[in-house]
């Protein structure tokens, strides 16, 4: 039987000539290595277009080139090689590549006192792409934390000092008359609204010497440095004690998102391999039906 040769499509003339931005495929499922954890990702994969006769890219190609993210730890290193080889693939009808990765890092976090622990994740997305000007990298991460408001706390106060003197305006005022009253429901009548809240920022990647690090070292050097700022990281597995501790560390850490806002900015203005980032601060407040929201951006 005669084999024929397959028709490529693609690589036919158009009537309708023009150049695109981007042209690729969007949500591509991959196995990503972070670190040493294999993770479900969606990749967007795409070139552009500059042969403006060209009638399309050769898109497999471009999926095919993915195939080093499945054996080696996700750096931006191998991205950019993976952007190359998009350029490559494409026989001169692209100058700019890109590839964005999707997914979340799970880290294993311990409990405040406890010996216990657990996993959380946190959503990432790295955007790279490769123009004629270079090499560009951002870093986009979601944090969550707890917050309670300054207002409330100071307004809960106030209903507790009126009660504690309405109780004992005719009661003799004893250590452990006191030490019962606060212990009691009837003493601690108002407690301030906390809220669960997180920030979400891109950062700038600081390129060259840290072209081999890990994107995992990356993403959990940035999330401790937050979750430090801020004092109230969201928990996983508890005892009462981690319970409490949870509670002393929202009392020591009274925050307006715009407080939590200034304490992450000035933790990633010191972070060494962060040369720029914006942020925005959601505190999904229990008083109201709205989110209360602070923005923030450096270098960008």
């Amino acid at each position: 039987m005669t084999v024929l040769s397959l028709p490529d499509i693609a690589s036919q003339t158009t009537r309708l000539t023009s150049t695109l931005n981007w042209v690729g495929m969007e949500g591509i499922t991959l196995p990503v290595q972070l670190g040493t954890r294999s993770v479900t990702a969606k990749l967007d994969a795409g070139v552009s277009l500059d042969e403006a006769k060209a009638r399309g890219i050769h898109m497999s190609r471009l999926y095919l080139a993915l195939a080093p993210l499945e054996e080696a730890p996700l750096t931006l290193s191998t991205v950019k090689e993976i952007l190359r080889a998009f350029l490559t693939s494409q026989e001169g009808l692209s100058k700019q590549a890109h590839l964005n990765v999707e997914g979340e890092l799970p880290l294993k976090r311990e409990a405040l006192i406890s010996p216990l622990a657990g996993w959380k994740s946190y959503p990432f997305t790295l955007r790279c792409q490769l123009t004629p000007d270079g090499f560009q990298a951002e870093l986009g991460l979601t944090v969550g934390y707890s917050s309670t408001c300054p207002c409330s706390a100071a307004l809960a106060r106030q209903l507790i000092q009126q009660a504690f003197e309405e109780d004992f305006s005719e009661i003799p005022l004893t250590k452990s008359a006191v030490a019962a009253w606060l212990g009691s429901e009837e003493g601690i009548l108002a407690t301030p609204h906390s809220q669960r809240s997180f920030v979400e920022c891109s950062l700038r990647l600081a390129k060259g010497e840290n072209d081999e690090l890990p994107i995992a070292d990356w993403l959990e050097s940035s999330i401790d440095r937050i979750e430090a700022a801020l004092g109230t990281a969201l928990q996983t597995a508890v005892k009462r004690i981690d319970e409490q501790a949870f509670a002393l560390a929202n009392g020591q850490n009274l925050m307006f998102c715009e407080d939590a806002a200034r304490r992450v900015d000035k933790a990633l203005r010191q972070a060494p391999e962060v040369t720029g980032f914006q942020l925005k601060v959601v505190h999904a407040e229990s008083l109201h039906a709205h989110n209360a929201v602070a923005c923030s951006e450096w270098n960008w």
